[in-house]
């Protein structure tokens, strides 16, 4: 690394808050599926910023979305109409099927807001005694750090030393119906908030008709089922939603991430007028969001989507990735798992190397990955790489993983 590369390194460091331990790199440019760095080293991206670059580094139908835009208005507040917002909402509610939308800016102002809408629901609609109203989680989940997403949290590094914490949330375990029946079943509780595929926890996937059957007792006990999907949606697991791959429709269905393409922080809280017109005017807002650049680049990123069949070739890669995974065996990999392109390799815990070890020497052999705790590594390209570029990705992490395993 060159004495620039190191100064940059230095200035976040000196300057900046010690909430994040990155990779030893120092990223200056991208395009498509790769990042280069300011020694101008070429790497296959991996991570995709956390899936909010589905689409791809720069995509150009985004930017010039946002570039004719930036001209022309950037922000209004919501204290005026704006021409684009109108389209916008016809646009995604459309798109995903549902009554309403209320625009936001990141992934966790979603979680925010979906809990807003459905302890509101629980006092109007469902009587639930005010102050009173139960939110169940699952355990292992991410939604962010925020005050109310690390009351949620069972990870000591989002919750320790943060408290007191928001009342009025349960937990159950992740996969476990019969934990979530009895949190359910409480006549306060007005929501079950899940992860379809836990991303932060490792890419843990649930048991087939987990989903159905929780959404299922939602019904019976007439409690509502939000899907967090800002990094399980948008066609990275091989469907659109990945609630989609068990046919469940969430009552409130939270976006984020790739709803820009990594462009603009764009999140988006989407349900039906049953659940959100309990919110009135003045109850919950944001002066961001809504504004007219996040409009545009929201509907090129989900048009890029649905333009590029984005969804079809993730689900195709996606099996290309865990077979070539899976074809070769390593002493130390417990298991590959995963659904279309958001997958991870499971390090055996008491290997002498361990997640970030590994994800060093990929980054040496050009392709960037991140672990997540200290076993496992998460994989997630941009959804618009092809079988040639998965394969020359694959054949990197192969070979990094032999001379692991020396």
């Amino acid at each position: 690394m060159n004495q620039a590369a190191s100064r940059l390194m230095e200035l976040e460091s000196l300057y900046g808050a010690h909430n994040y331990h990155p990779l030893p790199v120092v990223l200056s440019r991208g395009l498509g599926i790769y990042v280069w760095d300011t020694e101008g080293k070429k790497y296959f991206d991996f991570l995709s910023a956390y899936s909010a670059v589905n689409q791809g580094h720069c995509h150009p139908k985004i930017v010039d979305a946002l570039t004719k835009q930036a001209k022309e208005l950037t922000l209004t507040s919501r204290a005026f109409f704006n021409d684009q917002l109108g389209p916008y909402e016809e646009y995604i509610t459309k798109y995903f099927g549902y009554d309403k939308v209320l625009p936001m800016n990141t992934g966790v102002e979603g979680g925010e807001t979906a809990i807003k809408l459905a302890r509101r629901w629980g006092y109007v609609k469902k009587k639930i005694p005010n102050n009173e109203a139960k939110i169940t989680f699952v355990k292992g989940n991410f939604w962010g750090r925020t005050l109310a997403a690390i009351s949620s949290s069972t990870d000591p590094a989002s919750y320790a030393g943060f408290g007191p914490y928001m009342p009025g949330f349960d937990l159950v375990e992740y996969d476990n119906l019969i934990e979530l029946e009895e949190k359910l079943k409480h006549p306060n509780c007005a929501a079950f908030m899940v992860e379809p595929i836990q991303g932060e926890a490792g890419v843990v996937v649930p048991s087939e008709g987990y989903l159905k059957k929780a959404k299922a007792l939602c019904e019976k006990y007439n409690v509502l089922f939000i899907a967090d999907e800002v990094q399980t949606g948008l066609g990275r697991t091989g469907k659109l939603l990945a609630c989609d791959h068990e046919g469940v429709r969430p009552d409130i269905l939270i976006l984020g991430k790739a709803l820009s393409g990594g462009i603009f922080p764009v999140s988006a809280v989407l349900a039906d007028d049953e659940i959100m017109l309990n919110i009135k005017p003045g109850e919950h807002g944001s002066t961001y969001g809504g504004n007219p650049l996040a409009c545009v680049v929201a509907k090129a990123a989900l048009e890029v989507l649905k333009d590029e069949n984005l969804t079809e070739n993730s689900q195709r890669m996606g099996e290309i990735f865990r077979s070539k995974l899976k074809n070769q065996k390593f002493s130390f990999v417990e298991s590959v798992r995963g659904r279309g392109l958001m997958n991870a390799i499971v390090i055996k815990k008491d290997y002498k190397k361990s997640a970030w070890d590994i994800c060093l020497a990929l980054k040496e052999n050009g392709l960037l990955a991140k672990p997540t705790h200290e076993h496992i590594i998460r994989f997630a390209p941009p959804l618009i790489i092809d079988e040639k570029q998965i394969t020359e990705g694959c054949t990197i992490i192969l070979e990094t993983l032999k001379t692991c395993d020396q």
